[in-house]
């Protein structure tokens, strides 16, 4: 096992470091079977933040405003696939005791998993470059701060992962759910507001090749499959389901992983409602309205307000997209710790670890901005 380096501060862990939160969370085997359900909700909603990061937002803009509801049904596909993935994620998990990662590690020679924790550390930080930036952009829509501004604040989240220590798993799932249900809610009012044509919308949800003899059609049902589907939500569910207390018997395993299902399909099926009312909020506001196609997440925003004709639908806007960055903060400190420990067998804090991954996507996001402008985010 690699050492921990003499020269860096020992501070308390986070309460989500993999290793520390095994089993903090117990499902006693004589409650009732719907507080057994309750406790064992959790980790699936942590690894649904990851289908509804702000990296998603641009290409469900773009198709719903571009093809209208008509790549609806890509989001679903790609839905259903990662409830597919993410399931089969959770069982080995439950079932071998050990993550992805360890897996691999023990599994492959040491050249093929410096290659797979080198990958896997790239997805996490050209994820968090996304989070960085939807974050950044949603305080610039809130505050009217410029950019880089909005990419320096996003920095400070580190603090908010230190004042977590100690607090206990179920701290940052309730943080989390907290999150997610105002990206929930701000999408409902959205879609109240907008007023879609819902047999059009269920349309959608069917099957069809209509758009595409289009090549961009290809690029954006690439674009949400590769922007719904992430890798490192693999590697986050065969850990993070650790931290339940499971009975070593065959009947106790086998209802974890009923339980486990549960919790995923339930979490996976609102990241799809998040995804699916982003593309019909755009179909119905823009596509609808004929304003043309919008590519950019602060061209979505300066155009609803007079298209649904209320300044609120822009706020609940930028509210949801700072949501859905700062939730992302979590999982990709939990995720990254994970393929480290896993892969290397190498543990520090996971402030260190937040300030190294957050740091490293800092540094694209700010030459971006600089080298291109405010416009091309």
């Amino acid at each position: 096992m690699l050492k921990y380096p003499s020269w860096l501060p020992r501070f308390a862990t986070a309460p989500f470091c993999p290793s520390e939160v095994q089993g903090s969370v117990a499902i006693p085997a004589d409650s009732p079977p719907w507080k057994r359900l309750m406790l064992f909700l959790g980790p699936g909603l942590l690894v649904a933040v990851g289908y509804m990061d702000p990296g998603n937002w641009a290409t469900d803009l773009e198709a719903g405003s571009r093809y209208g509801y008509a790549l609806l049904f890509v989001i679903l596909l790609s839905s259903l696939t990662g409830m597919f993935l993410q399931t089969l994620s959770m069982k080995v998990g439950l079932i071998t005791g050990k993550t992805l990662a360890e897996l691999n590690r023990e599994r492959y020679a040491r050249p093929v998993n410096l290659v797979l924790w080198f990958l896997a550390e790239i997805a996490i930080i050209a994820t968090d470059v996304a989070e960085v930036l939807g974050s950044a952009l949603a305080f610039k829509l809130l505050l009217g701060v410029d950019l880089a501004w909005g990419i320096a604040i996003t920095a400070l989240d580190t603090l908010l992962i230190l004042g977590l220590k100690g607090k206990g798993f179920r701290t940052v799932e309730a943080i989390i759910l907290a999150l997610v249900a105002t990206i929930g809610i701000c999408f409902a009012v959205e879609l109240f507001l907008v007023q879609p044509i819902w047999p059009d919308v269920a349309l959608g949800l069917m099957p069809s090749m209509k758009y595409f003899q289009e090549a961009q059609a290809w690029y954006l049902a690439i674009g949400i499959l590769g922007a719904t589907v992430m890798p490192h939500n693999l590697y986050l569910h065969s850990s993070i389901i650790h931290t339940r207390q499971v009975q070593p018997t065959r009947q106790g395993k086998k209802e974890a992983l009923r339980l486990g299902t549960i919790d995923t399909v339930a979490s996976l099926g609102l990241a799809f409602f998040v995804n699916a009312a982003i593309l019909i909020l755009a179909g119905a506001a823009f596509h609808a309205s004929g304003s043309g196609v919008v590519t950019g997440i602060d061209d979505a925003h300066t155009l609803l307000a007079p298209i649904v004709g209320t300044v609120v639908a822009p706020i609940l806007f930028a509210v949801a997209l700072l949501a859905a960055g700062q939730s992302s903060t979590f999982t990709g400190t939990i995720a990254g710790q994970i393929i480290l420990e896993g892969f290397l067998n190498l543990k520090i804090p996971c402030w260190q670890r937040r300030v190294i991954t957050r740091g490293l996507a800092l540094i694209p996001a700010f030459v971006g901005v600089a080298v291109w402008g405010e416009g091309s985010v």
